[in-house]
């Protein structure tokens, strides 16, 4: 009961975007303060829910559920003002700071409408968004450039964001018909590999694979981590058909054989075409 008054003004809702904000920072100064979990939180400790949070608003945007996409993005937006209470108290930097910055660079990187400068195309916002980037990166060398690619995006995106940066310097395939040729050359020496059961070759092989496999999405300009995601719905969906299709004769799955299943999926591939 003490809590509940000493807090009572935090528990209405705002009424502006504002007071909105100032509400949820002060929520997010309690809790640092006062909760025995949230005090104990570091960058570090941080990081896997950051993620998390993330990927959690973006499978909102791809099932279009804007009602969850609201709550998702409350989650991300505690996320960053739990990490700029932590830099807070470690001295590191402020909430001001994180906000100054960014408009700063947004301002930097949209000339066409903060300045007289006029640019009209979208191809053109583009390639002047990645000048000024370069240019605020210093004198940074191509390998930086390359390496500055977070390792903690899904390998696929990461793999397709270094492929571009090595591109734009000519190291690339002519056309997509060599990089096709490459995914045949790495899928003869993965089973290579396999043939000599050597482990740390088949992964590497495996990774070599996939890697240039990303080299062809990349030059049909399909986004591999959203084609492969895809793929897995289709699984999913193929999966499912199977099993309430043996439910529906009284069996269960591990009742079944492998071709008894597979006349299933053929089914559900059948269903789906019509």
């Amino acid at each position: 009961m003490e809590n509940t008054e000493k807090y009572r003004a935090l528990m209405e809702d705002a009424t502006t975007d504002e007071s909105a904000f100032e509400r949820l920072w002060e929520i997010v100064n309690i809790l640092r303060e006062e909760c025995p979990w949230d005090r104990q939180q570091t960058y570090e400790s941080l990081r896997s829910c950051m993620l998390e949070e993330a990927y959690e608003a973006v499978d909102a945007v791809n099932r279009s559920d804007t009602e969850n996409l609201r709550e998702e993005l409350g989650d991300v937006f505690l996320q960053v003002l739990m990490n700029a209470k932590i830099a807070e108290q470690n001295d590191d930097f402020l909430l001001k700071d994180v906000i100054n910055e960014e408009c700063d660079k947004m301002i930097r990187r949209h000339p066409h409408i903060f300045s007289q400068e006029t640019i009209k195309t979208v191809d053109k916002v583009l390639e002047k968004w990645e000048n000024i980037k370069r240019k605020e990166k210093g004198r940074q060398t191509r390998t930086i450039s390359l390496m500055n690619v977070p390792r903690a995006l899904p390998s696929l995106t990461r793999s397709y964001k270094i492929q571009k940066k090595a591109a734009e310097v000519g190291f690339d395939w002519d056309d997509v018909s060599e990089a096709f040729l490459k995914i045949e050359e790495e899928m003869d020496e993965l089973k290579e590999s396999y043939v000599q059961h050597s482990r740390e070759d088949m992964r590497e092989e495996l990774g070599d694979l996939l890697f240039s496999i990303v080299n062809v999405a990349r030059f049909l300009k399909i986004d591999p981590e959203e084609a492969l995601n895809l793929s897995s719905d289709k699984f999913l969906r193929r999966f499912q058909y199977i099993e309430e299709s043996a439910l529906k004769k009284g069996h269960s799955l591990n009742d079944m054989t492998l071709e008894q299943m597979d006349k299933l999926w053929e089914e559900a591939k059948v269903l789906e075409r019509t």
